[in-house]
């Protein structure tokens, strides 16, 4: 391996957790469940991507040969985020119309509806 695969390695895997740690101040700082998941649920996507390119410069340099085993990992983890996500939010809105709270205010029917001068 050469050095200056090293140090790329390291600045995205840096970066990686420069980006997660702005998620955790997202979920610190935002109000309620639905703000809050949207933090972590985009920003752990883009550390994973980011960790994923690391992989892919760490073990290339190591072989010396383009390596790209790592993207079946982050392609399950793209599919699977975002539907876990969808999962999070309707069962959030399950447990508050049981519970009789105030529910967010249905969208409009059609796209004009919401739009201003139509």
């Amino acid at each position: 391996m050469t050095p200056w695969s090293d140090y790329v390695v390291t600045g995205l895997l840096l970066l990686s957790g420069v980006v997660v740690l702005a998620a955790g101040l997202g979920l610190w700082r935002l109000p309620d469940f639905f703000t809050r998941m949207h933090a972590p649920a985009l920003a752990s996507t883009l550390a994973a991507w980011i960790v994923t390119l690391a992989s892919i410069v760490h073990f290339s340099a190591r072989a010396g040969e383009l390596s790209l085993h790592v993207w079946l990992i982050i392609i399950i983890l793209s599919i699977t985020a975002p539907v876990t996500t969808i999962v999070l939010a309707r069962a959030a809105l399950f447990r508050r119309r049981r519970a009789g709270d105030a529910l967010p205010p249905p969208l409009a029917k059609n796209q004009d509806a919401g739009q201003p001068g139509r």
